[in-house]
């Protein structure tokens, strides 16, 4: 089996497919891609078996076959390479891949590719249709509150619930929990799916804003088909939590404020907060916001700002983890952000002060214990 294909063409693939590709691994074939020629179409396929990838490019071949590939050898050696023609010519019988440049020949060991686990095939032609840039911003808004606990499955990956109202997507790690919210994409076929961090972090790297991502599901996995590249995980197979339960409606004091200002106010106010906590103080009275923050067990270091505001509502005392309100804070885009106080004690929701007609976005966060 030979084949020539473009050395920077071919690369640009092979670092799409390398993410899921793991540093230990059950298998030693989990460390190759899978190469498979099919009438002048090289298909690309990378598996941990909890997530996989698979894309395809045109090369020159008259032959049709099949070889695992050693990923790492592979990628390095064509990141040396300039841009140019590359040949490979495999040995069906040895395994041994030969890879012939403008001035060097290098020699791999492979290994049968029909010993590479097989990348499962939706069973279902029903599918779901987002614009790339529709996902990717819901993934970005939500990625940073996924929990990084093990011994809550459920919350290390991101919800994706769609039905006839619209598509919701929600990250949480019960300290703060992210909704979001699309009336403009609905389904007749109700889903309600946990995707693993994992294949999100591979998204967020390669799905890129440009065109659609068909979706399409079954009992074990969500399938995600973009351009040339399909990537299928094996859902959290796990209840999700209630989380419409602690998000609060009777929310009567609301704090307007310049969300890059009290961002910034924020990160120099946390330098100086107890680094086991990152507490810091919210103290709203009329039109001023004070926040405070000290580190307790050094009596001395302590940060104090005063910030004019928008504020409706009674006078409170807040306490914050400052890195959790930095994260959530970073994540909006808008210039006015709105807080929305039930009391001190409950979850605060914090919203952009405008959503656009068919997005909505939520933002929660539980206060932390003042200790006076």
């Amino acid at each position: 089996m030979n084949f020539i294909v473009s050395s920077s063409t071919l690369l640009k693939q092979l670092q799409l497919v390398n993410g899921v590709i793991g540093s230990s691994v059950v298998m030693a074939i989990l460390e190759d891609f899978l190469f498979v020629i099919d009438n002048g179409v090289l298909t690309i396929s990378g598996t941990d078996l909890e997530t996989s990838i698979v894309t395809t490019i045109a090369v020159e071949s008259n032959e049709n076959g099949c070889i695992a590939v050693p990923a790492r050898q592979l990628i390095d050696t064509l990141k040396m390479l300039p841009e140019q023609p590359v040949s490979f010519k495999i040995d069906e019988v040895s395994l041994l891949v030969e890879i012939t440049t403008s001035n060097g020949k290098y020699k791999l060991n492979g290994e049968n590719g029909i010993d590479f686990p097989k990348i499962p095939e939706a069973s279902s032609d029903e599918e779901l249709l987002i614009s790339c840039a529709t996902l990717s911003r819901g993934i970005n808004k939500c990625f940073f509150a996924l929990s990084t606990e093990q011994m809550r499955p459920a919350m290390t990956g991101m919800l994706i619930n769609v039905n006839s109202e619209g598509l919701t997507m929600v990250g949480t790690d019960a300290h703060r929990l992210v909704k979001y919210f699309r009336s403009d994409i609905t389904s007749v076929t109700p889903q309600n799916v946990i995707m693993p961090k994992k294949a999100l972090q591979i998204l967020k790297t390669i799905l890129g804003t440009e065109g659609n991502a068909a979706l399409r599901f079954d009992k074990n996995n969500i399938y995600l088909k973009f351009g040339e590249v399909n990537l299928v995980c094996r859902l959290i197979d796990v209840a999700y939590p209630n989380y419409n339960v602690v998000i609060p409606d009777d929310n009567h004091n609301m704090l307007n404020i310049n969300r890059l200002d009290l961002l910034n106010a924020i990160r120099r106010t946390n330098i100086y907060s107890s680094k086991s906590s990152s507490l810091i103080i919210f103290t709203l009275k009329g039109s001023e916001l004070q926040l405070n923050g000290r580190d307790n067990e050094l009596s001395h270091q302590e940060a104090n700002e005063q910030m004019l505001c928008d504020y409706s509502g009674e006078d409170y005392k807040l306490g914050f983890n400052g890195k959790f309100l930095i994260d959530i804070l970073s994540a909006l885009d808008t210039d006015i952000v709105r807080f929305e106080i039930s009391t001190p004690t409950r979850a605060i929701l914090i919203k952009p002060d405008e959503n656009d007609n068919d997005e909505n976005i939520t933002m929660l966060i539980m206060p932390n214990f003042i200790n006076e």
